[in-house]
């Protein structure tokens, strides 16, 4: 079955609500370059828990901060709607599976696996012990720099569960990346549980 509402019946002349999360899920990653972005996602999300009456809702690592800040309005909100994340859906040489890959031209696509190549980087470097962000975003710029129209926006290493920055990575880190390839922006990210060692 199928639910799809146009946007006069969601948003109709005289619509004056907004649902906003927390500033800390959401002013930072793409948050920081799309102001009000989260702010509508959070509102088309919670009308529709509210049409729909959902009892589950799939969200994609790959919209990671998306999932976070959904997880929390669910919570907040009471919907009694559990919120669950399915893994990232990648071609065969790693890529994140978009509607936007269609915008690369074949140059673009050509280059564009690089996002995912260094994101495993920062993950390696993360399983054998690495501790320092500033070293692991290093080695992630390092290495998206080598593709020439690679226009970098982010690169950050966040705690999993509040998007907070770490001085020492440690628990359940966020290694997070957004790219300009031409016109088209890429984001990835990779999920790595790390000890301290302590």
């Amino acid at each position: 079955m199928l639910f799809s509402p146009g946007a006069e019946e969601m948003y109709p002349p005289d619509f004056d609500t907004a649902v906003v999360v927390q500033k800390q899920l959401t002013q930072t990653l793409c948050g920081a370059s799309r102001p009000g972005h989260f702010e509508g996602v959070a509102t088309v999300v919670a009308k529709l828990f509210n049409l729909v009456r959902p009892q589950r809702a799939f969200f994609g690592q790959k919209d990671y901060q998306q999932f976070l800040v959904v997880k929390r309005l669910a919570a907040d909100l009471n919907t009694g709607c559990e919120i669950v994340m399915l893994p990232t859906v990648r071609e065969a040489d790693g890529l994140a599976k978009s509607s936007r890959n269609a915008y690369l031209t074949p140059e673009e696509r050509a280059s564009a696996p690089a996002v995912y190549q260094a994101l495993k980087l920062a993950e390696g470097m993360l399983q054998v012990g690495e501790r320092n962000p500033k070293e692991v975003i290093e080695a992630v710029r390092k290495r998206l720099r080598a593709e020439p129209k690679m226009e970098v926006e982010y690169i950050a290493t966040k705690h999993a569960g509040t998007l907070e920055d770490l001085n020492i990575l440690a628990g359940t880190v966020l290694v997070a990346v957004a790219v300009k390839l031409g016109a088209t922006r890429l984001i990835d990210n990779v999920l790595v549980d790390v000890s301290t060692g302590s």
